[in-house]
């Protein structure tokens, strides 16, 4: 009996010595296995006035928000659980211009209260279209935003969202990925008249 004792006492010494102290791991981020970037044209089958290249690993799926117009169309990752929401409207005078360009900013600006920054830039397209693109830094709903417009006839906005609650930090492969596809959907850009 005593020797079965000390075998105990001993495996247990030796157990308590081997311990090291234990300390929780951070929960991980998400991991992103990125595609190559392909891309495909939206169908002639959309009755849109406006066409452009979007990625080959997103489906185009009709905007079915209440107040989604015909020519509204949303862009999804699945995989992301990303939507772009694609707006456009027609120009019929320059007051609805203004009116449309007022509202593109207010949207924009709507993100101030959780962003703590939100950067505008103006790119011009490989066609000479003007995009004004802004990137919102923060726990913001909508990553990235843009609207571009002929002046005359045609204007088109559109907004990333992600539908998750994972952090903006975590989700920055995921955006910059989309991104990359934004920016190859303006350089493809043409009107439909």
């Amino acid at each position: 009996m005593k020797i079965h004792k000390l075998i105990f006492l001993t495996a247990l010494a030796f157990t308590l010595a081997c311990s090291q102290d234990y300390s929780p791991k951070p929960t991980g981020y998400n991991r992103f296995d990125m595609p190559d970037p392909a891309y495909v044209a939206l169908p002639d089958s959309l009755p849109l006035p406006y066409s452009f290249e979007y990625s080959s690993h997103a489906r185009v799926m009709k905007d079915t928000s209440w107040i989604s117009d015909q020519t509204w169309i949303e862009i999804n990752y699945p995989e992301y659980l990303a939507n772009i929401h694609i707006t456009y409207k027609n120009i019929p005078n320059q007051d609805s211009l203004r009116e449309y360009l007022d509202d593109a900013y207010f949207l924009t600006a709507k993100h101030q209260i959780k962003a703590y920054a939100i950067d505008e830039s103006i790119a011009l397209t490989p066609e000479g279209k003007t995009v004004v693109y802004a990137e919102l830094q923060g726990e913001v709903p909508s990553q990235f935003q843009w609207f571009t417009t002929d002046s005359s006839n045609h204007f088109l906005r559109g907004a990333l969202y992600f539908n998750t609650q994972v952090q903006n930090d975590s989700l920055q492969p995921a955006i910059e990925f989309v991104k990359a596809d934004i920016v190859h959907m303006m350089n493809t850009l043409q009107w439909r008249d």
